[in-house]
């Protein structure tokens, strides 16, 4: 037997917070070396932490990086353990993204990254240049203190792998292993038997599966054990890494961490018999066969043994039942450790939300919420670290700390329903008794004395006083009046959060929490600078769909039962005046539903649809209901007001990112915005498609009214410049 112990980690790192860094490293390798693990992996670029961004062109990080390390080699921490760390490192002129393997204060290898990760969230290429000669390991020099301290000059630097006296030890950073032909194939020919992934890796719905799917998959056909560590928590963008480090034997997963936490530090160890791997490989007939012919790679002596021989003591780690988390639990704890994080970094000592009593500022409310109960549940199974921090944001005196999540939501959590001659009794008391279930200080406040001054300054400026258009104004009076509403709203929410604490005599301030989804960020179906302008929003990456099934979830799961009446009530945004014949709805006045503008988002850019290729699209998956003619017009419509409307993406709250099809402009959906609205080409070939189908139809003899009336969620109803703030203004 060859009995191998192995660590992998889940750290929460703050990018360019070295002291937490380290910190966090030091502890993750401590107990790593009291389970008896002989290896420790940590997270891709754990030293300085992940998202540093532009900070990696600043040579003072690589400099901080190096001498980090240095404090790591010098002193015991490497002792008798193979430690892989993750920094930036600077070889000739260009820098590179790298794994440095360490042992017993020595580094033994320094492995560049060979495929960067520059799609969505990712731009290394902007920081990192991709290691590209294959074939060779060359040598580095060290930098003169760190030559000095670890009495090493130079050590081999570039792709290859390490080869110990009973098994060998490879890297693959992260993006590597999800290339079309990743480095594992061919170092397992090559003999490797344990591969080290070091990633950085963010949250988003329903994404885990596919990144253990890769896991099993490198191990299932070839043999091997794929050890996989990850960031995990808020390192200072809109991010959450994720997690769930894990080991997978020969294709079955047999230590797995957690997804979300609040722990800075969690290590997962696993017991492994590598004869297993070897059995494996030997009952290939075609494994051996591609062995026996494969590229060479090159490697690192390295003169010791990883391996125990027999220990009755050391019981081997046996396949796990992989564990998921539901979309719904994924909103409610991903976003809330996020907002954890932020929370007790950022200084601030607590949240204000504008709580208007509808699905979306709800969702928020019972993110917070939930963010509570995990706080509440950490403390009480002892982490030291959550308590700390509780106590110094919840300002908690004489020994006293969180033990009911209400208490401390009242501690650190403000809700404001800001009212108007517009608002329902409905929606007011739905907000006031949802924030008594979490236990928010709730405030009710009337905004109606501040549009009035307003209007009557304007009147007195103008001579003129606007009307909604359900009592004869035009459709510029009725936009600019539900604007107005909007934007106090902002102004007022941001004036409570850094007055409240002052009037209750708490030091510091609260940061302002927005409300808007990712599919009305996508339609554009937001007023500029109004309470969806906010400090953070986590849930504006998430689509409506899935925050009402969260909802639903939510008010059994989280025991916030009054969810329940939320998520079944049809969006408004009560701008408008309410009628006996009139009553303002979010769907009839975007022209779509929020099923669409799903199906929208995903089709512009998960799938790269322009208008032309988007309408041939739901030509196929619309056909049975709509005609090409309401396709067509269903599609014009979506690209008129997302055009019109793409400007308010340069303002939008830094978000939580949750999905692949977030129209943010800032970081992951890079088009411009200043568009021309008639789309004049695109439109065209749209009308000349449909003539051809119309007239296929008619020679096919078929049915032109395949058309559903009610399936165009008020198709053609808002004209430009009509109903909720939905133009560019």
């Amino acid at each position: 037997m060859r009995l191998l112990k192995v660590a992998t980690c889940n750290l929460n790192q703050w990018a360019m917070d070295f002291d937490c860094n380290i910190k966090n490293i030091k502890e993750s390798i401590a107990k790593a070396k009291e389970a008896g693990a002989v290896i420790r992996l940590g997270p891709e670029l754990e030293i300085t932490g992940y998202g540093c961004e532009d900070h990696f062109l600043e040579l003072d990080t690589v400099t901080h990086a190096w001498e980090c390390l240095k404090e790591l080699l010098v002193g015991d921490w490497t002792d008798g353990i193979l430690c892989s760390f993750g920094m930036p490192v600077i070889k000739g002129s260009e820098r590179y993204n790298c794994q440095i393997l360490c042992m017993n204060r020595k580094i033994i290898m320094i492995r560049p990254k060979m495929w960067l990760a520059n799609d969505g969230n990712y731009r290394e290429l902007r920081w990192f240049t991709a290691w590209k000669q294959n074939d060779q390991l060359v040598e580095f020099q060290l930098p003169g203190d760190v030559s000095k301290a670890l009495s090493q000059e130079s050590v081999p630097f570039g792709y290859g792998f390490i080869q110990f006296r009973d098994t060998a030890v490879a890297a693959e950073v992260c993006e590597e292993l999800f290339t079309p032909v990743p480095p594992h194939a061919e170092l397992a020919l090559n003999g490797v038997e344990v591969f080290l992934n070091a990633s950085g890796s963010h949250h988003q719905l329903r994404k885990l599966d596919i990144r253990l799917r890769a896991f099993i998959g490198a191990t299932h056909t070839r043999g091997g054990v794929y050890i996989y560590s990850n960031q995990q928590g808020c390192d200072g963008g809109r991010l959450y890494y994720d997690g769930c480090a894990s080991v997978v034997v020969n294709g079955d997963l047999v230590a797995q961490g957690s997804q979300f936490s609040l722990n800075d530090v969690e290590v997962v160890i696993a017991q492994i018999d590598l004869e297993a791997v070897a059995s494996l490989r030997g009952s290939i007939s075609s494994f051996q066969e591609q062995a026996s012919c494969k590229n060479r790679v090159p490697s690192v002596q390295a003169p010791y043994n990883l391996c125990q021989s027999f220990n009755l003591k050391m019981c081997l780690s046996s396949p796990l039942k992989i564990k998921y988390h539901s979309p719904e639990e994924e909103i409610a704890f991903g976003p809330a450790c996020w907002l954890w994080d932020y929370l007790r970094r950022s200084g601030a000592s607590g949240f204000l939300l504008p709580l208007s009593g509808g699905a979306d500022s709800s969702s928020v409310a019972a993110i917070v919420g939930c963010m509570c109960q995990l706080v509440v549940k950490d403390i009480a199974n002892g982490d030291e670290q959550v308590k700390a921090d509780a106590i110094r944001i919840g300002q908690y005196t004489d020994g006293q700390y969180p033990t009911d999540s209400r208490e401390f939501a009242r501690r650190v959590f403000y809700t404001v329903f800001m009212g108007s001659e517009n608002s329902s009794e409905s929606t007011k008391s739905r907000a006031k008794v949802l924030a008594d279930e979490i236990g928010a200080w709730h405030l009710d406040i009337s905004i109606d004395g501040v549009i009035s001054a307003l209007l009557t300054l304007f009147q007195a400026v103008t001579g003129k006083r606007p009307r909604y258009k359900i009592d004869g104004g035009s459709n510029a009076e009725n936009l600019g009046l539900q604007n107005i509403q909007a934007r106090i709203r902002m102004v007022l929410a941001f004036m409570f959060a850094s007055l409240l604490p002052w009037v209750h005599n708490k030091p510091g301030f609260y940061l302002v929490l927005g409300s808007s989804n990712v599919d009305e960020g996508l339609r554009g179906y937001l007023t500029k600078y109004d309470c969806s302008s906010a400090d953070i929003n986590p849930i504006g990456s998430i689509s409506k769909q899935d925050l009402r099934a969260f909802l639903r979830w939510a008010a059994t799961h989280l025991g916030y039962a009054s969810l329940a009446d939320i998520e079944a009530a049809p969006p408004t945004a009560e701008l408008e005046p309410i009628r006996s014949n009139y009553s303002q709805l979010d769907e009839v006045d975007m022209g779509m539903t929020y099923e669409e503008l799903s199906v929208y988002g995903r089709l512009r850019k998960i799938f790269r649809c322009g208008p032309l290729s988007m309408f041939k699209n739901l030509c196929y998956r619309w056909g049975a209901k709509l005609t090409p003619q309401e396709v067509a017009e269903k599609v014009k419509h979506f690209f008129k007001y997302y055009s019109i409307n793409r400007h308010k993406m340069t303002t939008l709250t830094p978000s939580y990112h949750a999905e692949s099809y977030s129209p943010e402009d800032n970081r992951f959906d890079l088009r411009q915005f200043l568009y021309n609205v008639r789309w004049p080409y695109q439109f065209r070939k749209i009308d000349e498609l449909v003539k051809e189908l119309d007239g296929d139809r008619v020679h096919l003899g078929e049915s032109s009214d395949l058309g559903d009336a009610s399936h165009g969620g008020g198709m053609g109803v808002v004209a430009a410049g009509s109903g909720n703030p939905n133009v560019g203004l």
